[in-house]
């Protein structure tokens, strides 16, 4: 939910109050102490009701990715759905990038309100379309339009940060971004998992549109009259066709899904294909060089990918093996996504403190201690295996992520041109989704086909690719320094 990135003068405002600029004279000795906008902060009037507005709508897109990751295994047996498991979250993500890659050019031509607009509109019809869903094919359906919503959202605010707060005020702005999610990622599991036992799954759906709602009441206002951004150089032709490289990727991630749904020639077939398919649209989307981990730039962006799909690809699995198969409640197999969001915080923390890091060992630590936590997570599988093993090695795993997540944030920063650095974060974000959908979409074909005959291995399977794209990554950390460098 996932780096950031000159500001306009919000319509609207009015001129500064003339007591405010007159000089200082002896009759009024307290002058010089009035506020003037260098002293503003993000709770100045100007600023109030946009920075609430965002943060509530990132709260709330964080909320919702892990409150529906708690609430998913009783949904998936409600609606008798356990085939299409990992193919609900593979949907939402895959459809996220089609909203990516619109977000960032329609918000350069026409500003940012109309895009972040349709955003809420349609995270918010999706929610409803969940919450309403009678099967769990219209429940997939509406994850996809939720996830073109979010990845709408996502991008724009960072257009909103861009055109309505000043350059001093960013820091403070994509810090209450951070904090937004680390709320959500603490309470949001065990909230979700309450609202199932006490509410119903379908709440944790149809809560969340009424508190978009009041958010975008507060942030919409403040953007009217912010248009188009001035172009220095026309854009590329290439742009205008990536929403299409886009589309294309987001439809072989869900084929590849539904390819091993099925059996025999026709499962080859769709495979074949789909793999193709989205490896041609991942050239195209992704900086050159990712898919093979080239040095520098590609390696980084690459292990971002790498990183994301081992993380979440077991994380999505998780709560359905200890409810499922350790039979605990919504609320106790929510907390193990809160201690690992808690082990991610930490390991953050613990990053920010470093002083002059070897980048290449710091994601080697960090990637090391994501596989293990894997392993160790996914060991709960065993029924002689105490759950309290299971919930110390998804810690590690947070730690992990922790560590690698701002590393590779820096480190794109530092291999990027300043012309390139929105572009190269973007593809951070890009490679994110694409990666772990594809890997949940191998996961869950694989997991459904062994699930009657084979519930372990069904487990396993996801596992053992999650852990070894993670020991994958372990390999790899050393290639972020470009040849120059070594």
């Amino acid at each position: 939910m996932n780096d950031q990135r000159d500001p306009a003068p919000i319509a609207g405002d009015v001129a500064a109050d003339a007591d405010a600029i007159r000089p200082v004279d002896a009759i009024d000795p307290d002058a010089a102490r009035m506020p003037t906008d260098a002293d503003e902060g993000l709770l100045a009037r100007r600023y109030r009701a946009p920075t609430f507005g965002a943060v509530a709508l990132v709260a709330l897109y964080a909320f919702e990715a892990l409150a529906v990751s708690t609430a998913m295994p009783t949904v998936a047996q409600a609606l008798d759905g356990l085939s299409l498991y990992a193919m609900a979250f593979a949907g939402t993500l895959a459809a996220s990038v089609v909203g990516m890659v619109a977000a960032g050019r329609w918000a350069d031509r026409s500003g940012p309100r109309a895009p972040l607009q349709h955003g809420i509109a349609w995270f918010a019809l999706g929610l409803i379309v969940a919450g309403l869903a009678p099967t769990m094919w219209v429940l997939l359906f509406g994850r996809i339009i939720q996830g073109f919503g979010g990845g709408l959202m996502s991008v724009t605010l960072y257009v909103v940060v861009a055109r309505v707060y000043p350059p001093r005020l960013h820091a403070r702005i994509f810090a209450a971004f951070a904090a937004a999610w680390v709320l959500p990622a603490i309470v949001g599991p065990v909230i979700s998992g309450l609202i199932v036992e006490h509410l119903g799954w379908r709440w944790v759906f149809l809560l969340v549109p009424l508190v978009a709602a009041a958010a975008a009441a507060m942030v919409l206002p403040a953007l009217r009259g912010i248009g188009a951004a001035a172009q220095d150089s026309p854009l590329p032709a290439s742009d205008g066709r990536r929403i299409f490289w886009a589309v294309g990727a987001a439809a072989s991630a869900l084929l590849l899904h539904y390819g091993g749904q099925q059996r025999g020639w026709t499962a080859a077939s769709l495979l074949a294909l789909a793999t193709v398919a989205l490896l041609v649209c991942m050239l195209r989307l992704l900086p050159v060089g990712t898919l093979r981990a080239a040095r520098g730039l590609p390696t980084v962006v690459a292990l971002r990918g790498i990183a994301a799909s081992a993380f979440f690809g077991t994380e999505v699995f998780l709560p359905l093996l200890l409810s499922r198969e350790r039979g605990l409640s919504p609320t106790w197999a929510g907390v193990a996504l809160t201690i690992g969001a808690l082990g991610w915080s930490l390991g953050s923390w613990n990053r920010g403190r470093m002083a002059d890091p070897s980048p290449s060992r710091v994601l080697q630590v960090g990637m090391a201690m994501l596989a293990a936590g894997v392993l160790v997570a996914g060991a709960a599988v065993v029924p002689a295996v105490p759950v309290a093993v299971a919930m110390a090695g998804w810690v590690l795993a947070g730690l992990g992520m922790g560590t690698v997540f701002p590393s590779l944030s820096v480190l794109t920063l530092e291999l990027s041109p300043p012309s390139r650095q929105g572009v190269n974060a973007s593809a951070l974000q890009l490679c994110d989704a694409l990666f772990t959908a594809s890997v949940l979409a191998l996961g869950g074909s694989l997991f459904a086909a062994l699930l009657a005959r084979a519930p372990m291995a069904a487990y396993l399977s996801g596992f053992a690719i999650t852990a070894g794209l993670a020991m994958l990554g372990t390999l790899l950390a050393p290639r972020v320094q470009p040849a120059a460098a070594r």
